[in-house]
């Protein structure tokens, strides 16, 4: 796969689908989590909507750079922006460079989880590179919104895995208690999910350090307010890490924007899902060429 230098050092692992030609839609994913969750079947199913659809590895995990530094995690937690090595913002400048290294002046921007937070980044401090944003599963930064409700907190607060079969474990704890109880539990694709994540590449230290960027997020509400750009909000009914509020405050804030819920649906993208989640989304882009 082809790395793309972004910027101060950072190389950036990604994966193209589709037409050269077509207009570029670029898929950013969330906290920890490689490019890989971005379901192959889920980025040809655009592609065949008419998109060249780019996903990648963020910072810190996956097959991209990794920094060093171990970030103050009190600290971080009350918030105190210092205490993070780098800043969403920070994974946003990576985005534009990645948007820059592709060739095109602008693209379509999807985010999921933390990828939201880095795609409303990206269009506040690159608005000319965007040319619509889906924020997935995702809030406004604002810490009275999508708080996480309490039995979900403490399968983030588990020690990392140091084995292989200790991460297939722990992803199914995690997506069990994460994931969308109106779907079937698919375990056999869960346990080959987190399999392949390991097997690609795991570093705790990375994952700290992209924590600490998530616990100093700022709160974009009213830089939100300022965009120009259509915007899709996509939340499920029953996400229990970013509470429904975060994707209704996120809809709210930026002029426009449309809201689709989805009953059942948690903190993930269950498969029978998709339909509705890629309509919103191809919807979204159309919006733009209006």
């Amino acid at each position: 796969m082809p790395r793309a230098d972004v910027s101060r050092g950072i190389q950036l692992e990604y994966e193209v689908f589709g037409d050269a030609g077509a207009p570029t839609l670029v898929l950013v994913m969330g906290f920890a989590a490689q490019m890989i969750l971005w379901h192959v079947d889920f980025c040809r199913q655009l592609a065949e909507r008419g998109f060249r659809v780019v996903r990648f590895d963020n910072r810190d995990v996956g097959l991209s750079t990794k920094l060093s530094g171990t970030p103050d995690f009190m600290q971080a937690m009350t918030g105190n922006r210092s205490a993070a090595i780098y800043a969403l913002e920070d994974m946003a400048d990576d985005v534009s460079g990645l948007i820059e290294a592709l060739g095109v002046p602008a693209v379509h921007l999807v985010g999921a989880s933390m990828g939201g937070f880095i795609v409303q980044e990206t269009a506040i401090r690159h608005p000319q590179q965007v040319l619509s944003l889906a924020s997935i599963m995702s809030s406004t930064g604002d810490r009275t919104v999508g708080a996480p409700r309490p039995e979900v907190v403490s399968v983030f607060l588990m020690p990392p895995p140091t084995t292989r079969d200790d991460a297939i474990a722990r992803g199914l704890t995690l997506w069990r208690t994460i994931g969308s109880p109106g779907f079937p539990f698919d375990e056999e694709a869960i346990r080959a999910r987190a399999a392949a994540a390991w097997d690609r590449n795991h570093d705790p230290a990375g994952i700290a350090r992209q924590a600490a960027a998530l616990f100093t997020q700022r709160d974009r509400t009213a830089d939100l307010g300022r965009l120009k750009v259509p915007a899709v909000v996509i939340h499920g009914i029953d996400d229990p890490l970013v509470t429904l509020s975060g994707g209704q405050a996120t809809a709210k804030a930026i002029p426009g924007a449309r809201l689709v819920t989805i009953p059942g649906m948690g903190h993930d993208l269950p498969v029978p899902a998709w339909p509705t989640i890629l309509d919103a989304i191809v919807d979204n882009t159309r919006r733009a060429g209006a």
